[in-house]
């Protein structure tokens, strides 16, 4: 159907997991994706097995200076991008008390304010296209069902999520007259690298026991929200929290 056709998307976090899956899914859909992330080597590889579809960039979301030149790229070799997928994130667990603050610091710089610089500047880059003209601007964010669903030692990560679903409402909020729709989706449980193996241990597979569906999420649920808020389809949808976690947390 390729649904996608003719948009440019970057997508932060693009080495691995859902940035990856999200990449594939895209450019099936006809679009052209700019794959950010600090392993260039790893955006490299998938660049190559996608095609001429798609653009390596390293990219730190941490810092302004790599991804304002993360978007530079883009249009160099593209034009100006329409799309983001804001991905990029890292988890941390333990007890509160104990957290250290070096990983504390690591968890909110990647997950809020890496997030906060990509949409930021995939909106001032959809403006100067002419995105109040267009309609075309469409952000993505990616929290998780944690944001509403505390578990043990999450409370930090959790802490991040939730702030990934106000900041998509307030960037919702303060560019809506721009022609930028910003939405959030919000998955469950996902074995993706990030897990780090977790749900093949035995703690791991008590977890999934205890969900209502006695499953894990596959990642190809997102595939249609993901398609759906990238598209022209999603013209009259913006500021939306949606959570896609198979009843994880009911």
């Amino acid at each position: 159907m390729e649904r996608l056709s003719g948009r440019i998307c970057l997508i932060s976090g693009a080495s691995s997991g859902f940035g990856a899956h999200f990449a594939r899914l895209i450019v099936d859909e006809g679009g052209r994706v700019v794959l950010g992330a600090r392993r260039r080597e790893r955006v490299a590889a998938l660049a190559a097995e996608i095609g001429e579809a798609a653009l390596p960039v390293a990219m730190d979301v941490t810092n302004e200076a790599s991804v304002i030149a993360a978007f530079d790229a883009a249009e160099a070799a593209f034009g100006p991008t329409d799309t983001v997928i804001a991905n990029a994130g890292i988890s941390a667990t333990g007890r509160a008390t104990e957290m250290p603050v070096a990983e504390l610091q690591q968890l909110f710089d990647t997950n809020l304010l890496g997030l906060y610089l990509t949409a930021r500047e995939g909106a001032k880059r959809m403006m100067a296209a002419g995105s109040r003209e267009s309609g075309r601007g469409r952000i993505l964010l990616v929290g998780s069902m944690g944001a509403h669903a505390p578990f043990a030692g999450g409370t930090a990560y959790c802490a991040s999520k939730a702030a990934v679903a106000s900041l998509g409402r307030s960037f919702a909020s303060e560019w809506v007259r721009q022609g930028i729709n910003v939405n959030v989706i919000q998955p469950g449980f996902i074995d993706t690298e990030l897990a780090g193996g977790w749900f093949g241990s035995e703690g791991g597979k008590a977890q999934i026991a205890g969900f209502n569906r006695r499953r894990l999420q596959p990642l190809e649920s997102l595939d249609e929200p993901v398609v759906y808020f990238c598209s022209d389809a999603a013209a009259h949808t913006s500021g939306a929290v949606f959570s896609i976690d198979d009843g994880q947390s009911l």
